[in-house]
C-alpha cells in the first residue's frame, strides 16, 4: 500500500492477476471502510480500503481481502448491491458479473459458509454494463452487443426487454429516478426509459460515434456525460437534445466517463486501452484543462470512491488510485 509518485498514482494495491475491471461500492454498506470489487481472468475479489484522506489514523491506504470468488471465466462488468452490509449479522456481500460467455452471474455470500451464485441467460452477444436498481436492489438491467437492454429479477427472470438500434454501452439507474433508466448505444444515442410503461421518454444525441461510455450525474439528475470518439460530452437535459459542452480529450478515442460521486462537476475519462500505457484525466467543469493526468500500464475499469474525491483503475496485477482535489 505504498504511495508512488513515479506514475504520479496516490496508492497501489498488488494484485495476484490482471484486472480486467474494479468498482468501488457505491451503496453504505455500514461500515467505515469502503468496499472494492476486482474482476481478473477467472475470479473476483473482494475487499476493503481505507483512506488517510478519511482517516488519520490510517497511513496512506490500508486494504484488506475479504474473499476471492471463483468465477471460471473472465470478468467483463461488476454491479454492487445496494444490500450489501457489513454491519448485518451475519454480514451480506451481493453482486453480479457479466462475463466473456454472455451470462450474468449474481453472487451472495456471508464471508463464511455461505456462498451462492446463480447464473441468468439470455443475450446473445457481449454484455458491456449492468447495474442494480439502486434503493431496494431487486432487479439487475443490463445492455449488450445484441442490441438490448435487459431488466431480471433476483431469480434471473426477464421483467423487460428493450430493443436497441446498436449495440447498448452502458445503463445507469439514479436513486431519484428509480423508475427511469438510461441507456447509451454505440451509435450516440442515450434514451430514457418509463419502467413503469417500457416507453423511451427522452433521447439525447452525440452526434459523433463510436459513444463508448455515459453515466448518470448523481449529484444533478439533469446531468449526463458521456464520451464518443476522443470527445468527452455532457448534457443539461432540460436544455436540449444536443450536447452544451465538449471538448476533444483522448488522441488515441476515449473509453470510459465516470461521474465523481461527491462533486457534480468533477468527472474522469480514460484512454483506449493502448499497448503500453492507458491516460487516465480527471477534468472539472471550472477548469479549461484536465486538473490530472495520470498513467496505468494497460489500465482498464474506471471507479469512483463514495465519498472521497479519489478514482480507481485496474492494470497488470495492480489498482491504481488517484487522488483528486475538489
Amino acid at each position: 500500500m505504498k504511495q508512488d509518485s513515479t506514475r504520479n498514482t496516490s496508492y497501489t494495491v498488488d494484485c495476484e492477476d490482471y484486472v480486467h475491471v474494479v468498482k468501488f461500492n457505491p451503496f453504505d454498506s455500514g461500515d467505515s471502510c469502503s468496499l472494492i470489487a476486482y474482476g481478473g481472468n477467472n475470479y473476483v475479489v473482494v475487499g476493503t480500503c481505507r483512506f488517510q484522506e478519511e482517516d488519520a489514523e490510517v497511513e496512506g491506504m490500508q486494504y484488506k481481502t475479504l474473499r476471492t470468488f471463483h468465477h471460471g471465466i473472465r470478468v467483463d462488468a461488476i454491479a454492487w448491491s445496494p444490500e450489501t452490509r457489513l454491519d448485518a449479522i451475519p454480514p451480506q456481500i451481493r453482486f453480479c458479473t457479466a462475463a466473456s460467455d454472455k451470462k450474468l452471474r449474481l453472487f451472495t455470500s456471508d464471508l463464511q459458509d455461505k456462498n451462492e451464485f446463480k447464473t441468468f441467460d439470455g443475450h446473445s452477444d457481449y454484455i458491456n454494463d449492468l447495474v442494480f436498481a439502486p434503493n431496494e436492489g431487486q432487479e439487475i438491467a443490463s445492455v449488450s452487443d445484441d442490441h438490448t437492454c435487459r431488466v431480471w429479477d433476483l431469480e434471473g427472470n426477464e421483467k423487460a426487454h428493450f430493443v436497441l438500434r446498436s449495440p447498448g454501452m452502458s445503463v445507469c439507474w439514479h436513486p431519484e429516478e428509480a423508475f427511469k433508466l438510461m441507456v447509451a448505444e454505440k451509435n450516440g444515442t442515450i434514451r430514457f426509459y418509463d419502467l413503469i410503461t417500457q416507453q423511451a421518454i427522452l433521447s439525447l444525441e452525440c452526434e459523433q460515434t463510436p459513444l463508448m461510455s455515459a453515466d448518470w450525474c448523481l449529484k444533478n439528475t439533469l446531468k449526463i456525460g458521456a464520451v464518443a470518439g476522443s470527445d468527452w460530452l455532457i448534457w443539461d437535459i432540460t436544455r436540449s437534445s444536443y450536447p452544451q459542452d465538449k471538448r476533444p480529450v483522448h488522441v488515441d478515442r476515449a473509453r470510459l466517463f465516470r461521474w465523481s460521486r461527491v462533486n457534480e462537476n468533477l468527472f474522469a475519462t480514460t484512454g483506449y486501452p493502448g499497448k503500453t500505457t492507458t491516460q487516465l484525466l480527471v477534468h472539472h467543469l471550472g477548469h479549461p484543462q484536465p486538473i490530472l493526468t495520470g498513467t496505468a500500464a494497460v489500465g482498464s475499469g474506471l471507479t469512483w470512491h463514495r465519498t472521497l474525491p479519489l478514482c480507481a483503475v485496474g492494470g497488470d496485477h495492480k489498482i491504481f488510485f488517484w487522488v483528486t482535489e475538489m
